[in-house]
């Protein structure tokens, strides 16, 4: 991060939204006063959201109950003027109902990430909305808003918000302190309309150009490299295949974040390194290790979804991501690495509120090489786990940093362990 950003931008971890509450009740208020004055009829993904929510006894009472609670549980309840900003399902409806036609503007306070985890952001950590959030009804009926807002954010009319505003454009002043060097490091062309981008999603997905993001060590398989440009955040030995994964220490446990899959037992007693990605990072995977990927497929799971043990924590889902490796919708890619020191392993994007669209781009069968791309995050995301058997002896490599929530992004490819015979 730049130092401009770091003096003037209190984030959350992650970057994804603000740490000192008063910006998000800003940003809330002026989205309530937008969307009460325009006075828009319901999209019909949101209408559907009502009917779902009214015509279930069980989603009806949670979506009351957790409003409800809200004003029950200061300090994080209350607006400056004493009320809860969003007071109730039907607001949170009318709040949804205003996102669907609209991009995230860049906003040098962070929030430019989770717009829709925003007006969540009191209510999902009430007793009914853990419940709700949990429900897998509720998460097929928010898969589908949100894939009816990426339809949006994929389409020509997103591109609104990669204007030179000096201070909610893309391009503008304050975007261009905080991404200094966009224009020499992705793919784009600044002389055309929105630097040549055709969409949001296809601006949050943006490539490197040739030569950014150099491979370590390529013809030494024994180096690990990034995944994602991202930052440490825990590593773990010696996982368990069940833990009580919701406790404080968010615990990893195998059997929940593979989904059973057939080969979990081969990594209990193993290691796992995870890692999260900003706001602004490149959303693409690539592969840590040379090798054959044997299997590679989608989890369907939560999207805002936060640990009951860190009570009303601030951080909303991103001090929960040892959780959310459990519960979250994720990709599971296994490689069997040309290494046989490292032989099986498994890398897994864990999709993070809002859209967390997982898109998978290797096929089983194929041999990738370390740094060929693996997929992306499309606007959504974002934490990432490289999962190892037991026995593969790894000697991490985090540039001089301490895994946390204070760490800050190691580059994509480049080198993050080694493996020792």
């Amino acid at each position: 991060m730049n130092n401009h950003a770091k003096k003037h931008a209190p984030y959350r971890v992650g970057k994804w939204l603000p740490s000192d509450h008063a910006f998000l009740e800003k940003w809330i208020s002026e989205l309530i006063d937008e969307v009460e004055a325009e006075k828009k009829p319901f999209h019909p993904v949101i209408e559907e959201f009502k009917d779902f929510i009214e015509n279930d006894p069980v989603i009806y009472m949670l979506f009351s109950q957790m409003f409800e609670q809200v004003s029950r549980k200061p300090p994080y309840s209350k607006s400056p003027t004493g009320k809860p900003q969003v007071r109730s399902y039907q607001h949170m409806l009318q709040l949804l109902n205003g996102i669907m036609t609209k991009a995230p503007e860049f906003n040098e306070t962070g929030l430019v990430g989770f717009p829709i985890n925003a007006i969540f952001d009191w209510s999902m950590a009430t007793e009914g909305g853990f419940a709700a959030f949990l429900n897998e009804k509720v998460n097929r009926q928010l898969k589908r808003v949100l894939n009816e807002w990426a339809v949006f954010l994929s389409s020509e009319e997103s591109c609104y918000v990669l204007s030179n505003d000096p201070h909610k454009g893309w391009f503008g002043e304050d975007a261009r302190k905080a991404m200094p060097d966009f224009d020499t490091e992705f793919e784009c062309d600044p002389e055309k309309p929105h630097h040549g981008f055709t969409s949001w999603d296809n601006f949050f997905t943006r490539t490197f150009r040739k030569g950014q993001r150099p491979i370590a060590n390529p013809d030494d398989d024994s180096v690990i490299v990034n995944a994602c440009e991202s930052a440490p955040y825990r590593i773990a030995r010696d996982v368990k295949k069940h833990e009580r994964f919701w406790i404080k220490s968010q615990p990893y446990s195998l059997a929940h974040m593979l989904a059973n899959d057939s080969y979990t037992d081969l990594f209990v007693g193993g290691t796992i390194y995870q890692a999260f990605l900003s706001a602004y990072s490149y959303h693409r995977w690539h592969s840590p290790v040379s090798g054959k990927v044997v299997k590679a497929y989608v989890v369907d799971g939560t999207y805002y979804s936060e640990t009951p043990a860190e009570a009303y924590d601030p951080s909303g889902p991103n001090e929960s991501q040892g959780y959310i490796a459990e519960v979250a919708t994720r990709a599971l890619i296994f490689i069997e690495a040309d290494n046989p020191d490292i032989g099986l392993m498994c890398f897994m994007a864990i999709g993070m509120a809002e859209v967390s669209t997982c898109e998978i781009t290797v096929y089983e069968g194929q041999h990738i090489k370390k740094g060929d791309q693996t997929g992306m995050f499309h606007f959504g995301g974002s934490t990432h786990c490289l999962i190892f058997r037991p026995g593969v002896n790894i000697d991490f490599d985090l540039h001089g940093q301490k895994p946390g929530l204070d760490s800050e992004n190691i580059l994509v490819n480049a080198k993050i362990a080694t493996v020792i015979k």
